[in-house]
């Protein structure tokens, strides 16, 4: 089993929109990464106020700040009392105080109530009321000084939540970017899954012919991880199956090959509250792979034995929530509906989520999908054409409507 991390870079969304964010910038170099850090959360919805301790106006101007937020920047305690407007009892208050980068000297100011900058004074005013996350950047080996590690566990104790730094060069360097971003949408977002247990498939399978070709099919796997990363971010325990496919996910991840493989790890985590089913699971294995390489030199023929469905031999284990994916190639959407439908009789499902891959910017490959979710009633509720992600939101939502 491994653990994978995408990049949101690019990503455009509303999961932060609303949301008031105080920036704070200490005097380590990596400050020189706040402008962009700000930009990549205002992507994604975030109004955010730039607040600044004496040191860091060395590295990077404070206009640089207020160019990229749109915002006054903070480098000063005024009698606008800046510290209680964002972090206190005020109609402007913030809903997180992110200090990126934060150095060793104002961790642990912050960890002995010492308020002596801007930075340190908004974080002791929110200190308790609003969340906090701290971002350090340094030298390793003022990062591993004892007292500073004692004052990171101080203030974890006391519910601040701190980004690991990337060590390189001798160096506790800031994170990625997108992972800042991401841990900050996962602060912040609605927790409507909190407690639930997830399975999620997605991706293809591959089934050898020899030990160098074998049969697929054209998925990337990238409904089904945003639906898995969807639900993550809600407070969902999600465990993603994913086939062979070019992209990762920030999502707990087991890396499968073939349907056997993929089989013995669904049911291996049939203990779910939820089951997704968005894999393009292989429908055939090959008769009597060969081992080697068959010569190309003289013709051959492939016999192809029947998968069972797994979703199937799921529901007959397990009390889960059931959810599966139906692709059609180039047919009405009556004819999908229907086939779909069938599909979620059969198979003892609740949602059957249907598209025809057949169509333009739909499907495998494609960034963008159109489906049709039906339910054992024969009730149809359509999803027009849209980008993966938000589409993974909206079906996000109708789940858990059903599960109330």
């Amino acid at each position: 089993m491994t653990m994978h991390r995408k990049s949101i870079k690019g990503t455009k969304s509303k999961k932060l929109e609303d949301k008031g964010i105080v920036l704070g910038i200490t005097g380590s170099i990596a400050a020189v990464e706040s402008v962009k850090l700000s930009r990549e959360l205002m992507r994604h919805g975030a109004e955010v106020y730039a607040v600044m301790s004496e040191d860091a106006k060395k590295i990077i101007h404070p206009y640089a700040l207020e160019f990229a937020t749109g915002n006054p920047v903070v480098d000063e305690i005024t009698g606008k009392i800046e510290h209680v407007s964002y972090a206190g009892d005020h109609d402007k208050k913030c809903e997180l105080i992110l200090i990126a980068p934060c150095t060793a000297n104002t961790i642990s100011k912050i960890a002995s109530g010492i308020d002596d900058t801007p930075v340190t004074t908004v974080a002791s005013t929110g200190f308790g009321k609003i969340p906090i996350i701290i971002v350090p950047a340094m030298h390793s080996s003022m990062y591993k000084n004892p007292i500073i590690l004692e004052n990171i566990e101080k203030l974890k104790k006391h519910g601040v939540e701190f980004l690991t730094p990337k060590f390189e060069e001798n160096k506790a360097k800031l994170p990625e970017i997108d992972d800042i971003v991401l841990a900050v949408i996962k602060k912040l977002y609605p927790k409507d899954f909190q407690g639930k247990k997830v399975l999620v498939t997605a991706g293809p399978t591959i089934e050898k012919i020899d030990d160098v070709r074998f049969i697929t099919n054209k998925s990337s796997g990238l409904m089904g991880i945003k639906i898995a990363e969807e639900l993550d971010m809600r407070g969902a325990e999600v465990n993603l199956i994913l086939g062979p496919t070019y992209l990762e996910s920030f999502v707990k991840t087991i890396n499968v090959e073939s349907y056997e493989d993929m089989f013995n790890a669904v049911m291996s985590n049939k203990d779910v509250d939820i089951a997704i089913f968005a894999a393009a699971t292989s429908d055939f294995h090959v008769d009597n792979c060969s081992t080697g390489k068959i010569s190309s030199n003289q013709p051959f023929n492939l016999a192809l034995i029947p998968n069972k469905k797994i979703v199937e031999e799921f529901s007959k284990v397990s009390k889960s929530f059931i959810i599966g994916f139906k692709a059609e190639y180039s047919v009405s959407d009556d004819q999908l509906i229907r086939k779909a439908y069938d599909r979620l009789q059969s198979s003892n499902m609740d949602l059957i989520i249907a598209n025809d891959v057949g169509k333009e910017s739909r499907g495998f490959e494609s960034k963008t999908n159109e489906v049709y979710i039906i339910d054992k009633t024969k009730k149809v509720i359509h999803l027009p054409l849209e980008d993966k992600e938000k589409l993974s939101e909206k079906i996000v939502n109708i789940i858990k409507k059903y599960l109330n």
